[in-house]
């Protein structure tokens, strides 16, 4: 009989992440023309995207938010520095609602999507995170 104080088996990864959205044609055309994802499936109440290996689930939903969460919880996409460059652009023209100004390592835009779902475009990775706190360690940083 396994130990249940131990861990079994180890989560692997992020499967995919389901937004609720209150107009399904408005964020399907959010992600896929603002952002680029790219569409698998769609269907009356709902849709699949992908980003890279990664995927998204739109589903429609009449108790979507109606105003942006005071949370910090968001979803953060990678994106190349040629596409950071674009999107910057998109948002310095006024195209992209931002909800936050970057304050740590790497280039970061902090975006709303049009149900007010907190997102980032970031250049970068856990590792160049990693090695952004050797040199400046968050306050009470371990590493392991």
């Amino acid at each position: 009989m396994p130990d249940l104080n131990k861990p079994v088996a180890a989560v692997m990864g992020l499967n995919h992440i389901t937004l609720s959205v209150a107009d399904l044609e408005r964020s399907f055309r959010f992600y896929v023309d603002v952002l680029g994802l790219r569409p698998v499936a769609r269907w009356k109440n709902g849709a699949y995207l992908q980003a890279g290996n990664d995927w998204i689930c739109l589903s429609l939903d009449q108790n979507c938010r109606t105003s942006v969460p005071s949370e910090y919880t968001y979803t953060a996409f990678s994106v190349k520095l040629a596409s950071f460059a674009i999107f910057k652009q998109m948002a310095d023209a006024g195209k992209l609602t931002l909800w936050k100004i970057n304050k740590s390592e790497g280039d970061s835009l902090y975006l709303l999507d049009p149900d007010g779902h907190k997102l980032e475009l970031h250049v970068g990775d856990l590792q160049s995170r990693l090695d952004s706190l050797k040199i400046k360690p968050y306050e009470g940083l371990v590493l392991f």
